[in-house]
């Protein structure tokens, strides 16, 4: 019992810890903003924070309008009619997620400059007419809202379809002999049921959206991030870059509560007598192509131009042939801090959920409920409130080592890249914590009570009983994790350490300077690391009978 309580109060101990961890860049934030910066903010009112606003506002309503439509429509088409192609579209309409929104934006950038591709294939086509002028331009607040919502329409896709898929029959059938058509059905019966997934979906894609600073920088949006970031970078104003930041944070507390909102009263629609699911209607001829090429198209443009072009430029560059050592240590850099953020972050999930499971209680589900804030925080914002925390953590390190009469250290954590694990770990921790929670959800408290009747110790039942039933939920949170530390491009610009690159700093390095085709090879890299748990998560998608 002794071991038991002392484990117990390591455990809660080390979630009140991670809490006060994740909460710190937010408390760093808003203390930071509340120091004068008139200086800075008289040309932030007058020429940047207008824009900013206005650009963050049209360019969150016409991803999340897109991303509805195209991601509702798909869910549709797949969950409730069947075609030929069907179930190739199941593994193919999730892989836009592979692609990071910088990378779709540097690869149809330049696929639609005026000496671009496309414009030299329309030149030989129509010799005799102006293409220049038939393109369209992507560096505009529309070509960002088609680009970053091609690219990030799963979100709503996963989710609508979740839902399409478990709708009961009984409704639809009711709805049918009522006399409603199939549209009716859709936009009186079935979209209002599918609400809360749709909010969810929606919410996600937005955040997303906040959180890109690549994408939305190169095609010539002056977002509330890209502000963030030049006012730190450019102007040397950490106390404005925090003030707008904390604009951020009242966008980000809004859309959550638009999220909470859209998912108000929501209910699983199942029959408690008949549980039949709508059977999946059969399309043949013209409906069936239509469908099919509907559900085809975003998968083209949001996954196969991007990945086909960077294929082209590696090869066509020789930079399979001639890469680099360079290239190969921007690799390692990624890999060694996307690896320690995940077992940094699925140690402090792990911690935090034992703790709810051993010690319930306020403090423990408070923890709990703060660790899954940092994914809501764009990486910038993480990155931003970071940076007092740390530098005061390495000023106190260099000054117990002076008094302790030893070398001084330096800048630890900024100079080693520690402080890019931290912001990983911050702003990922959600995903590991939620799956460990909802599969310590499914492991009986029996479990607990025979292992504590047969005299076995909290670490023999960790090791032998949690652990082996929770090998699925980590493996998820170590794919997940892993993956999305090496698209994170924000964080990774405000906090690497000097003259240390990554593969996604490194692509916009070229990209800065007008070469993204040299780092179309790293660019490669990332997504062929992002394929593989795209597909794993839509390997759950599909219903062997039913609708799906």
């Amino acid at each position: 019992m002794k071991r038991r309580a002392y484990a117990g109060r390591v455990a809660a101990v080390i979630a009140v810890a991670t809490a006060i961890l994740v909460a710190a860049p937010v408390i760093s934030i808003i203390s930071i903003a509340m120091q004068p910066a008139p200086e800075v903010w008289h040309d932030l009112i007058n020429y940047v924070l207008p824009t900013a606003v206005l650009d963050t506002a049209l360019l969150l309503g016409g991803v999340g309008a897109l991303t509805l439509s195209i991601g509702t429509g798909t869910a549709w088409l797949i969950s409730l009619y069947d075609f030929r192609g069907r179930r190739t579209l199941l593994w193919l309409m999730p892989l836009p997620l592979a692609i990071p929104t910088y990378l779709a934006a540097y690869v149809y950038a330049d696929l639609f400059e005026p000496l671009g591709l496309v414009h030299r294939t329309l030149a030989i086509w129509f010799p005799m007419r102006d293409t220049i002028g038939a393109l369209p331009n992507l560096r505009s607040l529309p070509g960002a809202i088609f680009v970053i919502g091609l690219v990030l329409y799963p979100y709503v896709y996963l989710s609508a379809r979740a839902m399409f898929q478990f709708q009961s029959a009984e409704v639809t059938e009711a709805a049918t002999v009522l006399g409603a058509g199939k549209w009716t059905v859709f936009w009186r019966v079935s979209l209002p049921m599918a609400r809360p997934a749709l909010a969810v979906g929606v919410a996600l894609v937005s955040l997303e959206t906040l959180n890109d600073i690549g994408a939305s920088e190169y095609l010539g949006i002056r977002t509330l991030t890209v502000s963030i970031f030049t006012t730190w970078l450019n102007r040397g104003s950490l106390a404005g870059a925090s003030q707008l930041a904390c604009l951020m944070l009242v966008i980000v507390t809004g859309l959550i509560a638009m999220e909470r909102y859209g998912r108000r009263k929501a209910v699983t629609e199942f029959s408690a007598e008949s549980p039949q699911l709508t059977q999946r209607t059969q399309l043949v001829g013209a409906r069936a192509w239509s469908a099919f090429a509907a559900c085809l198209v975003p998968v083209l443009i949001g996954f196969v131009v991007p990945l086909l072009y960077l294929m082209h430029q590696s090869l066509g560059r020789g930079l399979f042939a001639n890469s680099d050592a360079l290239l190969w240590r921007h690799a390692f850099n990624s890999v060694a801090f996307a690896s320690l953020a995940t077992l940094l972050a699925l140690l402090l999930a792990l911690a935090i959920t034992i703790a709810h499971r051993w010690r319930p209680g306020p403090v423990q589900y408070l923890a709990m409920s703060i660790s899954q804030v940092g994914y809501a925080l764009p990486g910038l914002v993480i990155a931003l409130g970071l940076l007092t925390p740390v530098l005061a953590l390495d000023n106190a390190l260099n000054a117990l080592a002076a008094w302790m009469g030893l070398p001084l250290p330096g800048l630890v954590l900024i100079g080693s890249g520690g402080a890019v694990v931290i912001a990983y770990a911050i702003r990922f921790l959600a995903v590991p914590s939620g799956l460990m929670k909802a599969g310590f959800e499914r492991i009986p408290r029996e479990y607990d009570e025979s292992a504590r009747a047969v005299g076995a110790g909290q670490t023999i039942t960790l090791r032998w009983i949690y652990l082996p039933l929770l090998r699925p939920a980590i493996l998820g949170a170590v794919i997940i994790v892993f993956v999305d530390c090496l698209k994170e491009l924000p964080a990774t610009l405000l906090l690497r350490p000097l003259n240390v690159e990554t593969l996604s700093t490194s692509i916009y390095q070229f990209a800065s300077r007008g070469s993204f085709e040299e780092g179309a090879l790293a660019a490669l890299l990332i997504i062929a690391a992002s394929i593989g748990p795209v597909a794993w998560l839509t390997r759950f998608s599909d219903m062997p009978n039913g609708p799906a």
